[in-house]
């Protein structure tokens, strides 16, 4: 016979139980409209799932799982994680996971730290951004050796909005990350199915469906500038006085998200009367040693590190 705490443990699991399935759907809903605003899952594609460990990723990995099931179309999901090695992130628990689940799965170890220390400099490089670089290219090489056309990333809404507000305020420049597109090579499509959903709602469903969320503790990470942490806490304070400000901000990005559009600085005068081209330069040719540089100082201009990165996993193993 149940107790008082057995009842109240058994009604507890159904109200958690009940409140999951009912943020999953708002969730699926939301990916739902972003699949087909930016026809990002085709008949017969190959979807390779970034799974770093974080409640994004976990997350996003369920619902296409999900949405596979329920679909009119075939499509294949796999999963791939990069661990760089760093003693403080241990994302080997996910192996057990996945094979529980049933999701063909890779695991992709390179000694990323390492490899930073020999080639940045200390004191201008950002690690934070060069492993994050690093681990995409990692992701490409995967999915070109495993056969999957398609590069599934969990960027969400809060994401792109804090993107588009940095790049505005400190490139001068109207930019977020896209939804679909190809990269450079062309041979890796990648897409961001959560690119409609917000922050709070994927947290939620972590912690309702008690996913096995990988801490990230690395201190590179800690070290790291701080900036998209305060536009984070800017965008929290203005939400508080304007409730819609994310759908407007939504509205706003779309055409970027897209890639339809592109604002860039105007022209701006050189200090004798004559003024500057806006028009982007060639790529110059550099060495590799330089081209990783290079790529690094591009700070948060996601368009051109998109454009760029496709090689960048070449030019490192050039170096």
């Amino acid at each position: 016979r149940l107790g008082a705490g057995g009842v109240g443990d058994a009604n507890g699991d159904k109200a958690r139980e009940k409140r999951k399935r009912k943020v999953m759907g708002k969730i699926s809903r939301e990916v739902g409209k972003a699949i087909r605003d930016f026809d990002m899952i085709r008949e017969g594609d190959r979807i390779l799932v970034g799974v770093s460990g974080g409640k994004d990723s976990l997350t996003m990995l369920d619902i296409l799982l999900e949405k596979r099931r329920k679909a009119p179309i075939t499509f294949d999901i796999a999963a791939c994680t990069v661990d760089p090695q760093a003693p403080e992130y241990d994302p080997s628990p996910l192996k057990e996971y996945m094979k529980e689940k049933g999701v063909p799965y890779f695991y992709e170890s390179q000694n990323i730290l390492e490899t930073a220390k020999k080639i940045l400099d200390a004191s201008r490089d950002s690690i934070c951004s060069f492993c994050s670089r690093m681990r995409r290219g990692i992701l490409y090489n995967c999915a070109r050796r495993e056969g999957y056309n398609v590069l599934a990333l969990g960027q969400h809404l809060d994401d792109l909005a804090e993107s588009f507000v940095m790049s505005a305020f400190h490139n001068g420049s109207l930019r977020t990350m896209k939804a679909n597109y190809k990269n450079d090579k062309g041979d890796v499509r990648i897409i961001r199915p959560l690119s409609y959903v917000r922050e709070r709602l994927l947290r939620e469903y972590a912690t309702l469906a008690r996913l096995p969320v990988i801490d990230e503790n690395c201190p590179a990470c800690f070290e790291a500038p701080k900036e998209r942490a305060r536009v984070k806490l800017m965008l929290a304070s203005q939400e508080h006085v304007h409730p819609n400000i994310f759908s407007c901000l939504l509205r706003s990005m779309k055409p970027l998200m897209m890639g339809a559009l592109e604002v860039k600085r105007p022209p701006t005068s050189n200090g004798i009367g004559k003024k500057e081209s806006s028009e982007r330069k060639p790529r110059p040719k550099l060495p590799s040693r330089s081209k990783v540089q290079w790529v690094e100082n591009l700070g948060g201009d996601w368009d051109l590190v998109d454009r760029f990165e496709g090689d960048l996993w070449e030019a490192l193993n050039s170096i």
